[in-house]
C-alpha cells in the first residue's frame, strides 16, 4: 500500500515512518503543503492519503476537496491536533473516510490506515462518541451554514489574506471570491468583512 502523508511538521512525518517501519507492505510518500500534496497525488496515485488539516497556505480540507474533485473514490484520512467533534464531522462531510487526532493513541493511525485501506471508515471511539452526541448542536453553530469552500475562504480571510491572495491560493477568480465573501456575510447575518473575521476568530476558525 502506498500512503501519501501531507504534513508540514518533520517530526510528524518521522513519527509516521516509525509507526509503519515494520510493515513491508507499506510505502510512504511525503509532501509538506497542499500544492506539493496535490502534485504528489496526481503523479504517484497513492492508495491512501493522510492529510493534516493545518497546512501552510490553504488547509487540509481544501486539499481534500481538490483531491476528491480529481478522484471521488480517493481514500482520505484527516489528521489533526484538534479532537473537536466539529472538525471530525466536517472531515466526514467533505468525504474523508477517517479522522485521527495527533494527541490520541498512535495506534489510532495504524487502525485508521488498516480500515480505510480495506475500504472501510474509521473514527477513534472517543471522537466517534463526541461526534454522535455533538451532532444535534451543530445546527446551532452559525458556521454550519457554510460550504467547505466558504469555510476555507473564511479561514484565509481571518488569517489576514486579501481577496486577491485568496483567489490565487484557492485557484479561483477575484470576482468569485468577492461574491463568496458577500454570500457568507448574508448567511451569517454580518455586514462587513471585519465582522466576518471577528466571527471566524470567535468560532475558532482562524
Amino acid at each position: 500500500m502506498r500512503i501519501l502523508i501531507v504534513d508540514d511538521h518533520p517530526i510528524v512525518a518521522s513519527g509516521c515512518r516509525t509507526v509503519f517501519a515494520d510493515d513491508p507492505e507499506i510505502t510512504l510518500l511525503e509532501a509538506a503543503d497542499a500544492e506539493s500534496g496535490e502534485r504528489a497525488f496526481v503523479a504517484e496515485k497513492p492508495d491512501l492519503c493522510v492529510i493534516d488539516i493545518n497546512l501552510p497556505t490553504v488547509s487540509g480540507f481544501e486539499l481534500a476537496r481538490r483531491i476528491l474533485t480529481r478522484d471521488a473514490s480517493a481514500r482520505l484520512i484527516m489528521f489533526s491536533m484538534n479532537d473537536d467533534p466539529v472538525f471530525a464531522a466536517r472531515a466526514i462531510d467533505i468525504g474523508a473516510k477517517g479522522y485521527v487526532s495527533k494527541t490520541g493513541d498512535p495506534n489510532d493511525l495504524v487502525e485508521a490506515v488498516r480500515e480505510v485501506g480495506n475500504g472501510g471508515v474509521y473514527l477513534p471511539p472517543a471522537i466517534a462518541r463526541n461526534v454522535a452526541f455533538a451532532r444535534p448542536g451543530f445546527a446551532q453553530n452559525p458556521l454550519s451554514k457554510l460550504t467547505s469552500r466558504e469555510m476555507e475562504i473564511l479561514r484565509l480571510l481571518s488569517s489576514g489574506k486579501s481577496l486577491s491572495e485568496i483567489a490565487w491560493l484557492v485557484h479561483s477568480s477575484y470576482k468569485t471570491v468577492a461574491n463568496t465573501s458577500s454570500i457568507m456575510r448574508q448567511k451569517l447575518g454580518v455586514r462587513t468583512s471585519a465582522e466576518l473575521v471577528r466571527l471566524a476568530i470567535e468560532s475558532g476558525v482562524a
